[in-house]
């Protein structure tokens, strides 16, 4: 939600007579509101009143974001931590790599790259705090169209506009309308009506108007590098679940390896960590008033404890039900599938020099048939509002998008929309000769499964395989010469998280069509089965206005640590507020 870039940060209203549904939220989630005045569990209250005074010894398995928080939590608190983490290093899913020769970001969520909403976001406090440094793009954005051809700049940000203008008219219509949404209706099918009353003709054959309506279609297709998943399964009803936190959307130029660090230190300080411990089985044991959990590791022996929480990736539990015993309740597990699990991936090009980044926003250089059809390749970003320009601005765009490339036939079939940002237009310091492309659903699935068969994406193989396919998209750039040296890539880095299993095979969550009762599931994970000792905390069960973020991942630890405090007597259970 990685990516929830540039979503519209709508102004919610505060009075409660009007409260919006993120705004209750906010008001009685997890991280802010005591759990037994929020659930009034019987069971649990009774469970405080023999455990408290007592240390418990509370697992955490994963040590990712909200695995960090929660820990860092509990040990603020007395408790006694260990942590079980399946990778040999702590961060999940929030990793950097130096195999460019710079530092870059390969985590999948909507975080990294990025900060979603500055009003009190906990994120960018660790951004503060180590100094790490952040850019706003200005929000241009450079587009080729079906055929290859450049988009004329004034028409892009004409028709960039009519887009984000129905992703936040959809917002807001979810928001009312959730109720009474069919759960089958999708974005697209939302902006195929749409398009129709904002692009209105007198005759329905005009085939400029149907032009017209076919690009802003096709623009409106990069929505999926915000979710993971193709606009088309996009629900419509829990659209507003995609809303993020109010203020800018900041770039982290130098990436999220000081925040990171940052995170860690006070958890490598205090609690035991063991890498490469995975997890097979967890086995609730004992009473409701005092429970006790067996953890049963991959060729490890099996370890006792009070209480697990569960930071493992949605995915992972998804695959992985049978991990649980006796089996998770009917309801946490219909939220678990309920749930969508999108597929969000990086690949980064770098060349030896930027030739592509000259002070201008004219067509590139003009296309012919001939050279597009020669090319294959894909990918896919997330760009900002259009911004007015006024004077030639230093950079190339920030931001290009190639909608429904038909001139990538072989490479590219199904024509998926493909995006690029710019990273030499970031600041000085941190910018470098490099295109990151974001690819999505069904695109991240067809480059991991290319990239399986080969010993590993650094191989040479790989990274021949990978600069074909994207040459058909870095080829259009100004200055691109075909034999060249400084057009030849010099280094390609791809995640491919959907071929990693510690990830669940994909990214993070998403709310597909079909979907009934997404605000009902993600409360059901939130809640967990504390009552047998098993917590469940990431960033699918994060307060809804930070759900798919780093941002939420790091409040949903925190929430179920503050409320293991709680029981044991050892803080209050709620914290403060967002």
């Amino acid at each position: 939600m990685d990516q929830r870039t540039h979503i519209p940060n709508n102004r919610r209203r505060r009075d409660s007579l009007t409260m919006s549904r993120i705004d209750q939220d906010l008001s009685s989630s997890p991280h802010q509101e005591t759990y037994l005045e929020a659930n009034g569990d019987v069971p649990m209250i009774r469970r405080a009143a023999s455990a408290a005074g007592r240390i418990p010894h509370v697992c955490v398995v994963g040590a990712g974001t909200a695995g960090l928080r929660c820990a860092d939590v509990l040990l603020q608190h007395g408790v006694k931590v260990t942590i079980l983490e399946g990778r040999n290093r702590v961060g999940g899913r929030l990793c950097q790599s130096d195999a460019l020769g710079h530092r870059v970001d390969l985590y999948s969520t909507r975080g990294p790259n990025w900060i979603h909403g500055t009003e009190n976001n906990p994120i960018l406090d660790l951004v503060k705090q180590t100094n790490t440094v952040t850019m706003n793009f200005d929000g241009r954005q450079s587009v080729f169209d079906r055929l290859g051809n450049h988009m004329d700049d004034k028409e892009s940000a004409e028709n960039t506009g009519m887009v984000w203008e129905i992703i936040e008219q959809a917002m807001q219509y979810s928001n009312d309308q959730s109720a009474t949404i069919p759960a089958e209706q999708s974005l697209f099918d939302y902006f195929e009506e749409k398009v129709k009353e904002m692009i209105p003709a007198e005759l329905e054959n005009d085939q400029k108007v149907e032009a017209r309506r076919k690009t802003i279609l096709d623009m409106a297709e990069e929505w999926g590098a915000f979710v993971g998943s193709p606009v088309q399964t996009q629900s419509l009803k829990f659209f507003w679940m995609e809303e993020c936190i109010d203020g800018e959307n900041l770039f982290v130029a130098e990436t999220y390896h000081k925040v990171l660090a940052k995170m860690a230190e006070p958890v490598q300080r205090g609690a035991d960590i063991r890498f490469e411990h995975k997890v097979t089985k967890v086995v609730s044991n004992g009473t409701e008033d005092e429970p006790s959990v067996t953890v049963e590791l991959d060729g490890r022996e099996s370890m006792v404890f009070d209480e697990v929480v569960m930071t493992t990736p949605l995915g992972w539990l998804k695959q992985n039900l049978d991990a649980f015993v006796p089996p998770l309740p009917k309801r946490l597990t219909q939220a678990i599938n309920s749930i969508g699990y999108g597929h969000l991936d990086k690949v980064y090009i770098t060349f030896p020099t930027a030739f592509w980044d000259s002070p201008t926003t004219t067509s590139p250089h003009p296309t012919n048939p001939e050279h597009t059809l020669t090319h294959p390749v894909k990918a896919t970003t997330a760009p900002l509002h259009p911004a007015p320009i006024s004077s030639p601005p230093p950079h190339y765009p920030s931001f290009t998008l190639f909608t429904s490339p038909h001139y990538a036939y072989p490479t590219n079939p199904h024509h998926w929309n493909q995006e690029a940002v710019n990273l030499a237009s970031l600041p000085a310091g941190t910018a470098h000769p490099t295109l990151l492309f974001y690819t999505f659903g069904p695109t991240s699935l067809s480059l991991a499964r290319m990239l399986s068969h080969h010993p590993s994406p650094s191989h040479p193989a790989a990274q021949a395989a990978l600069t074909t396919f994207f040459e058909a998209y870095f080829s259009l750039l100004p200055n691109y010469v075909r034999d060249s040296p400084s057009c030849m890539p010099t280094a390609v880095l791809a995640t491919a998280w959907a071929n990693d299993e510690l990830a669940g095979h994909g990214s993070y969550s998403n709310f597909q069509v079909g979907l009934e009762k997404g605000g009902e599931d993600v409360e059901v994970m939130r809640r967990g089965v504390p009552e047998r000792g098993v917590w469940v905390a990431g960033e699918h069960s994060a307060p809804f206005v930070a759900l798919g973020t780093v941002t939420g991942a790091w409040w949903a630890g925190e929430g179920v640590a503050r409320r293991i405090c709680g029981v044991y007597g050892r803080g209050k259970m709620g914290g403060e507020g967002v």
